[in-house]
């Protein structure tokens, strides 16, 4: 006697809840990070150290920016056209502005090497916006890479899942591998995005300050050659 096996139709409802997007919603916070696998620890590193670099750069630059004073740098440049240079170095040295602080280090050794002074101030304060920058770029290189390291493993245990045979009984774990790679993919993604816009914000920064520096620098520059030129004026009249 023949039996006749009926298919089984699933319904839409079991159709959808079977699918990997149904793992992942109505999950908490915690249940994603812990169905991500062991990707999402370094993914959870590396998200912590990118936060620490916002948050103080972000600080850094309001304290500059509250520290910043143009006035008192036009002085300085003022001071110097009028050859009072000691005055200007006085005045730079009650400043907490760090262009300020560039022409009071290049004013005071100017007697030796003008150009080389500020350059080395220069380098020294452009530094300080820097910092920590290097490791932004690292944590927004590293996080989406790290997802995809967690697709490649949560791949693996799905196919390791199907090839034990009963796929009914091991359609668990190839939940859960599919689900695994879809979160590690999604936590390594929304980390570079998020972190993309205040590198951005913090390179806008730097060139801005790297502007005003040239721009005094150029300013500097410009006075101390009309003051020379009166000097060689009188040297070649009373040659003449």
């Amino acid at each position: 006697m023949l039996h006749i096996r009926h298919p089984i139709i699933l319904s839409p409802t079991h159709m959808i809840t079977s699918l990997p997007i149904a793992f992942l919603m109505g999950q908490s916070p915690l249940e994603l990070f812990s169905h991500g696998g062991p990707i999402m620890w370094p993914i959870l590193v590396v998200s912590f150290l990118a936060i620490t670099v916002v948050v103080e750069r972000t600080l850094f630059l309001i304290r500059e920016s509250r520290t910043r004073e143009p006035a008192v740098t036009e002085k300085i440049l003022e001071l110097v056209e009028n050859r009072d240079t000691e005055a200007a170095v006085r005045l730079g040295q009650r400043s907490r502005d760090y262009v300020a602080r560039i022409l009071v280090y290049a004013l005071t050794h100017k007697e030796h090497s003008l150009n080389n002074a500020f350059i080395r101030a220069a380098n020294k304060e452009l530094a300080r916006f820097q910092q920590g920058l290097a490791w932004l770029d690292t944590c927004i290189t590293a996080a989406p890479l790290l997802g995809l390291l967690g697709t490649v493993t949560g791949m693996m245990a799905t196919f390791g899942a199907l090839g034990e045979g009963d796929i009914g009984a091991s359609a668990g774990k190839i939940t859960g591998g599919v689900g695994e790679a879809l979160i590690a993919t999604a936590a390594g993604l929304v980390i570079a995005i998020l972190g993309l816009f205040p590198y951005n914000v913090l390179s806008a920064r730097i060139e801005s300050a790297k502007h005003d520096i040239s721009d005094a620098s150029n300013a500097l520059e410009v006075i101390l050659k009309k003051a020379e030129q009166p000097a060689e004026n009188s040297v070649e009249a009373i040659a003449a």
